[in-house]
């Protein structure tokens, strides 16, 4: 058994300790890469000798992104601890099924979470609490060059993060995320994207999201490249800092480069220094990618998921008009096929569902055997995504997980919403559909049969979701119907579903 750790950051901290490797925006504080590493090395120790956590063991972070979170991520991978980050916008309820999946042996929570953090059942179980502003002596540990010994040798399998996403059932499962998998990815990403070490970005997607660790954190760790953290997306911040600090890589949704080409100082702010920007989450329209090529700024879209990679597309920039809408091609170390409903491999322009084999596919589900096997077939992953190839062999995604929705950039899955209204006594059936919205890009939308003789309202429906479902999973409308349309198969048929609302939006 070889030692195959991804501790990147002790190795960067040998090779190159006094280059620059992490600022933190808020407190504006810096670090080189050996400096980073003594504070990693001394909060390892404590997490390994002082609280005596164990490899395998889990310890769940609820806190908005900050330099000790990295800090303690970077200590857990030394040490075989597996992190799991929790989505800060989610409700008590909703946390506490989280939490008792994962059974933490430390639970970390930023101090503005703490009225939140006390209505959660399952933290009453965890042995160790922890507020996370507790770690920042560690981060003036910069000098502190205590020894730090592996607990054992590491293999490529062993995990380091659990990922909670929210299944098509409406049921969140825990993506492991390995050792492999970030090494595969961080090649798949720099051989895609050209990372240097000369590379420097902002990194403000959240940790409890994919894309906040593994677009371009952790292929930017690999690769001895540098970052500033924030604590979330500010424009106006944003754009300053990349003319600041000069940065080569920019990574967003649509939405997020929209509302950067949306400011009044776009246009004279000095951005020569970015090769590009990678998209994801959605198709970028032609309208922003002409503004921001005429900035200079090539866009790179691309397609991933937390269960594989999650770098898995990437469309070449010389492509990004000609084939608009394509996520463009796997990445190198990346097997597709689009397979139908037959179980055979599509034709070109044929729709079916994505398969992919590569080492970046989650080994699975944390503790669901079941749903793993269901998800593989012979290593190839069925992402539940409908996409096509055209003749030149680009990709292109048709629809996102039959019914999914994406609201302001965070997937919604109606399943969920649908399963929570199913608690209100008054409610008979339920169907939810994402509706288009100006504002988030999508919204939710709930068709809602009353039991006999109930009465309710659109506002007492919405209102029964308030602290239940976090904010963006709230349907923002609600349509009472004698009862909801149905396939022949008797499913709920939600294509006509949207239809009502069309009809109803043209007439209103």
């Amino acid at each position: 058994m070889h030692n195959f750790q991804t501790d990147w950051l002790g190795k960067w901290a040998y090779y190159t300790p006094e280059k620059f490797f992490l600022r933190e925006h808020n407190r504006d504080i810096k670090w080189s890469f050996k400096e980073f590493n003594n504070c990693t090395n001394a909060l390892a120790n404590y997490v390994k000798d002082d609280l005596k956590i164990g490899i395998g063991e889990r310890i769940a972070v609820y806190s908005k992104n900050r330099a000790e979170y990295v800090m303690l991520y970077l200590a857990c991978i030394k040490i075989g601890v597996i992190l799991v980050p929790l989505n800060f916008r989610l409700t008590p309820r909703e946390l506490d099924t989280l939490i008792s999946d994962a059974e933490p042996k430390m639970f970390i929570y930023e101090k503005d979470y703490e009225e939140q953090a006390n209505k959660i059942n399952a933290v009453k179980n965890i042995p160790i609490k922890h507020t996370i502003e507790k770690l920042e002596r560690f981060l003036g540990m910069r000098n502190n060059d205590e020894n730090f010994i592996s607990p054992r040798l590491f293999t490529e399998n062993d995990v380091t993060m659990i990922l909670y996403t929210a299944g098509t059932t409406g049921l969140s499962k825990g993506v492991m995320i390995t050792n492999k998998m970030l090494y595969w990815n961080a090649i798949n990403t720099c051989l895609r994207l050209d990372i240097t070490s000369n590379d420097h970005t902002q990194s403000y997607a959240p940790f409890f999201h994919t894309g906040g660790w593994n677009v371009l954190f952790t292929p930017f760790l690999l690769h001895g490249a540098s970052h500033t953290l924030l604590q979330s997306f500010d424009p106006k911040t944003i754009l300053e800092l990349m003319e600041k600090e000069k940065t080569t890589l920019l990574f967003g949704v649509p939405t997020m480069l929209q509302m950067l080409s949306d400011l009044p100082n776009f246009e004279e702010t000095d951005l020569s220094s970015c090769r590009f920007a990678i998209v994801g989450g959605a198709a970028m329209p032609i309208p922003l990618i002409n503004i921001w090529h005429k900035k200079g700024i090539v866009i790179r879209q691309g397609y991933g998921l937390t269960e594989v990679g999650p770098n898995c597309f990437s469309l070449h920039q010389d492509h990004a008009i000609a084939k608009i809408g394509s996520i463009g091609f796997p990445n190198f170390y990346i097997e597709a096929k689009i397979m139908n409903e037959e179980g055979n491999e599509c034709n070109a322009n044929e729709v079916g569902e994505l398969w992919m084999r590569s080492p970046v596919v989650t080994p699975g589900y944390w503790k669901k055997v079941e749903e793993t096997e269901k998800a593989l077939t012979d290593g190839y992953f069925h992402t539940g995504d409908l996409v096509k190839k055209d003749e030149d062999g680009f990709y292109y995604v048709v629809d996102r997980k039959k019914n999914m929705f994406i609201s302001g950039g965070e997937n919604v899955y109606p399943a969920e919403i649908e399963k929570y209204l199913y608690t209100n006594s008054k409610i008979k059936e339920v169907a939810v559909i994402g509706v288009p919205d100006s504002k988030w890009g999508e919204v939710g939308k709930a068709f809602v049969v009353l039991m006999p003789d109930e009465k309710s309202t659109e506002e007492e429906i919405i209102h029964f979701c308030k602290g239940n479902l976090a904010k963006y999973k709230i349907p923002k409308y609600v349509q009472i119907l004698d009862e909801i349309p149905k396939t022949d198969a008797g499913k709920i048929n939600k294509l006509k579903l949207t239809e009502i609302h069309k009809t109803q939006t043209t007439n209103s």
